[in-house]
């Protein structure tokens, strides 16, 4: 199916690694130029460059930790400056850990509000003068933020916040047909579980199967078809709205 997504600019943040680099590759894939950014040097941005010439187009793989307002600021001038503008936003990028939270700091709760709500609020807010009629703006979130999870209050409240951001942004803008919307995701099998010593990825694994109603993980590249359809004019009526991509996980 042609979604009528090709010579559309997008910007993913976060994009060189499980999720964001299955939206990155999706929606190179479907003709549209991509930028998108990682915050530490190594392989994952090296490797998603070369697949990304492979397929053509106008990408780039910048630099940018989203904790700074600096360089978000310099992220979005990038876009400006290789695009004119953009046409999808994809705010993927986010930190998590795992911290009793009698024993949670103030540092660490700043540290994951900078990254997952503030870094959002930034990469939208210096967006919105390169975003016209048409364009769609996508923040990922996560289904604990249904039934909480321990050890997680700082991220599940950032993910959280997400949907009122994104409501109220669909509200105030919608009259210049800017789209904002929240997917909310379950358990995606990335390379973070791959990377799990054997006995604690099986029990993950059998765990969270169980939990889920098609019995089995969700794919990044099955979260990049709900961006895909949510990016295209066949979402066009659809704002406001939190989708969630989570196989049914109860």
């Amino acid at each position: 199916m042609n979604l009528g997504l090709s010579g559309k600019r997008a910007l993913v943040t976060g994009g060189t690694r499980g999720i964001g680099r299955g939206v990155v590759l999706a929606l190179a894939r479907n003709g549209v130029d991509v930028i998108t950014c990682y915050r530490q040097e190594g392989e994952a941005a090296a490797s998603l460059e070369r697949e990304l010439k492979e397929i053509g187009g106008r990408h780039q793989v910048l630099r940018a930790d989203l904790a700074d307002p600096e360089q978000v600021a310099g992220l979005l001038d990038a876009c400006r400056e290789h695009f004119g503008g953009l046409d999808i936003v994809v705010n993927n990028a986010a930190v998590i850990s795992h911290v009793p939270y009698s024993e949670l700091t103030l540092d660490e709760w700043q540290r994951i509000v900078t990254t997952n709500l503030t870094g959002v609020h930034l990469v939208i807010q210096h967006a919105l003068p390169l975003l016209g009629k048409g364009s769609s703006v996508l923040s990922m979130s996560s289904k604990s933020v249904e039934v909480g999870i321990p050890l997680r209050a700082h991220y599940t409240a950032t993910k959280a916040a997400l949907s009122g951001l994104t409501k109220s942004l669909a509200r105030e803008f919608g009259a210049r047909g800017i789209r904002f919307n929240v997917l909310a995701l379950g358990v995606i099998h990335t390379e973070v579980l791959d990377a799990m010593p054997e006995e604690q990825r099986s029990v993950l694994l059998q765990r969270y199967t169980a939990k889920t109603s098609l019995g089995r993980l969700g794919t990044p590249e099955e979260v990049a078809g709900a961006v895909l359809w949510l990016s295209s004019e066949l979402a066009g009526y659809v704002t406001g709205s939190v989708v969630s991509v989570d196989g049914g996980i109860g």
